[in-house]
């Protein structure tokens, strides 16, 4: 399959709001628009979903990079890329892998198998399932990643969803431009790391995407004014998930502003031989004080869990249907970057799906019914009326104007 048919399925996927390689051929296959847009003809049947993963398997990550990458160069050429201040916000996306076909990690035992051995050695020799279940209430740290692993997707984590329940889950890490809501970087990582982890390889990646912006700016347009920020990031917007000393003080060395909201601390923190850590926490803490500290905190809210909503609720990518973070991440990079694709179609046209647009069309097919309705009653309300000749002609009397200027039907 050529890669161009290829990346344009993966579009058809985010703005279509599926989630599987094999509903977005079925939808290939069924819609006469799609593809027109893919590139399909009609003669033709559409590709298969065997031969959308096999092509997804011979096209590297990279190559899934630099697409995502020329989508935010367009961004960037119609000033919808700024890169002084991101926002940065992690989800979980469930894996495409059950709880109940984990092996330990040292001996491949299975989980059921690991529990027999448990309920014997405490004097059962032939446990039943209500034994078994038993055991495992009393047993303490059942889910730990450290002892258990999927054997067909090792990078999936144990993890608590936002829901309350458990699952195994992977990490998705978002990069946000708080100035337009563009995704600058997304990175993929285990969902059992925590947020000051991962913000460390997000932040970087979304500091060299802004910088090669910047540099691809210059070259292109040096007498232009620049659109992108010529220093690159320099103010940080998170949730109190991120907030650490060693986190905060890293940022200020490189030269990076932070508005991260401090967790509730059970006393008084003690900062002797972490002087730097200490300026660090409380430049933050009166940043936050401050007006803008305030609204940025509230923008973030708005713009990044919208990119969430976009990319894994109406977007459809909540649970993944592919198995192990190279595979994952090369179907985030694009979904993601149809997001990107849909911001910059609504500052452009005011529609950001194609769905979107075929409500628009709609919505004026109605209007133009309901303006004709109108006309046409309007027109019925007109009344002949007499002339100086004695003749009869069609009356340009209007009940409503005339009622509003103070004329009437029998003035000349």
């Amino acid at each position: 399959m050529v890669p161009g048919i290829y990346f344009r399925l993966l579009l058809v996927g985010y703005f279509e709001g599926i989630d599987s390689e094999r509903g977005i051929s079925w939808r290939a296959g069924d819609s006469r628009s799609i593809r027109e847009f893919v590139g399909i003809p009609l003669h033709e049947g559409a590709p298969d979903h065997t031969t959308i993963s096999r092509t997804r398997r011979l096209i590297d990550v990279e190559t899934h990079r630099q697409v995502f990458h020329w989508i935010l160069e367009l961004l960037a050429d119609a000033g919808l890329v700024k890169g002084k201040q991101i926002g940065i916000d992690a989800t979980t996306l469930e894996a495409n892998a059950a709880l109940r076909s984990i092996i330990r990690r040292e001996n491949g035992q299975s989980y059921e198998e690991f529990l027999k051995d448990l309920a014997q050695q405490s004097g059962i020799a032939t446990p039943t399932r209500e034994d078994l279940a038993r055991v495992d209430r009393k047993r303490k740290k059942k889910g730990s990643n450290d002892e258990w692993v999927h054997p067909h997707d090792p990078d999936a984590r144990i993890t608590k969803m936002k829901d309350g329940s458990t699952h195994l889950a992977h990490k998705a890490e978002h990069a946000v431009d708080m100035e337009t809501g563009a995704v600058v970087a997304v990175t993929l990582q285990e969902a059992d790391l925590g947020d000051t982890t991962t913000i460390k390889e997000t932040l970087a990646e979304a500091g060299t995407v802004v910088a090669e912006l910047i540099e691809r700016e210059a070259e292109m347009r040096p007498a232009e004014k620049p659109q992108v920020h010529l220093r690159g990031v320099e103010e940080v917007v998170a949730d109190k998930g991120y907030h650490s000393g060693p986190v905060l003080q890293e940022m200020k060395a490189a030269g990076v502003r932070t508005y991260i909201p401090e967790k509730k601390q059970a006393g008084k923190r003690h900062w002797v031989g972490k002087e730097e850590q200490r300026d660090a926490v409380y430049a933050n803490r009166q940043r936050l004080e401050r007006v803008k500290g305030k609204r940025l905190l509230r923008k973030r809210g708005e713009l990044i869990e919208r990119t969430f909503a976009h990319c894994y609720e109406t977007g459809g990518m909540r649970r993944t249907h592919l198995r192990k973070h190279n595979n994952i991440l090369k179907r985030l990079l694009i979904h993601v970057a149809g997001m990107n694709l849909g911001l910059l179609l609504r500052n452009l046209y005011g529609i950001g799906t194609p769905r979107g647009l075929q409500d628009l069309s709609l919505t004026l097919d109605f209007l133009v019914v309901l303006i004709e309705r109108a006309a046409d009653e309007r027109n019925s309300q007109l009344v002949s009326a007499e002339v100086t000749t004695g003749g009869m002609v069609a009356s340009f009397y209007h009940p409503d104007l005339c009622a509003k200027f103070g004329c009437s039907q029998n003035q000349n």
